[in-house]
């Protein structure tokens, strides 16, 4: 059964893991630079910027499935899981304050936290359940299903208590991306699902389906930093021209 669907996406299965998250690098930035300096000015403004403004909307949301799929399977592939856990988390650090510039034109904002730690936070979900998979794998498969939901549910509760972008949407996402990584044309609908109020996100869905397993050639260190970067510049211009 599992081989029979996934045969049905082997025909457009061409773009590598480096394609992926340049567009969806591309698809952030884009999206980004339409939170911080177009949103603040459609109050006083209308027409043409609004259009501009809807056409980056739809393009943005290609980008967050995109990444959620790729932290996934980073955490099937990756050689140390930890390191990628540090890593997530030290980028979350530098990444807070220019978040904080481009998000809300401050230094400083405790309510809303950068979606590093989000996807770190991701990874410890999809850890934990991974390993007590493995741990209960002589009990009944729906005790673990049961345990599995128990575990969500209560991390997609403490999101929104911690502020953190995407909050609850960003869990259920990986989760499925999780559950059904052996049969990927499952997880769009469940993920889609997830993230149903922001529904140009079918895009981003859309492209994980493209992907061929390949890692393609890496930028480790770009895929890292293009975040706080392009944020710092991005809070720098918005402060600066006061929007």
């Amino acid at each position: 059964m599992t081989n029979k669907i996934n045969s049905l996406c082997t025909g457009i299965q061409f773009v590598p893991a480096s394609w992926l998250k340049l567009i969806a690098m591309i698809s952030m930035l884009i999206d980004h630079i339409n939170k911080a300096l177009i949103y603040p000015q459609l109050v006083s403004n209308y027409g043409t910027l609004t259009t501009i403004s809807n056409i980056f909307d739809i393009i943005g949301r290609i980008a967050f499935p995109l990444f959620c799929f790729m932290l996934v399977e980073g955490y099937f592939k990756t050689h140390s899981k930890w390191k990628y856990l540090r890593n997530l988390l030290i980028f979350g650090v530098i990444s807070e304050v220019p978040f904080d510039m481009f998000s809300t034109a401050s230094f400083f904002n405790m309510n809303w936290n950068n979606v590093m730690f989000t996807l770190a936070l991701v990874l410890i979900t999809i850890w934990i359940i991974d390993t007590l998979k493995e741990k209960m794998n002589a009990r009944p498969k729906a005790l673990w299903f049961l345990v599995s939901w128990i575990i969500i549910l209560a991390v997609c509760i403490a999101t929104m208590y911690l502020g953190l972008d995407y909050e609850h949407h960003a869990i259920l996402i990986g989760y499925f991306f999780y559950l059904f990584h052996d049969v990927r044309l499952l997880s769009v609908p469940f993920g889609y699902a997830s993230m149903y109020t922001q529904p140009w996100s079918l895009l981003g869905f859309g492209l994980v389906l493209t992907y061929n397993g390949e890692r393609g050639k890496q930028f480790k260190m770009l895929n890292y930093w293009f975040y706080p970067v392009h944020l710092l510049v991005l809070g720098v211009i918005r402060l600066y021209i006061g929007v």
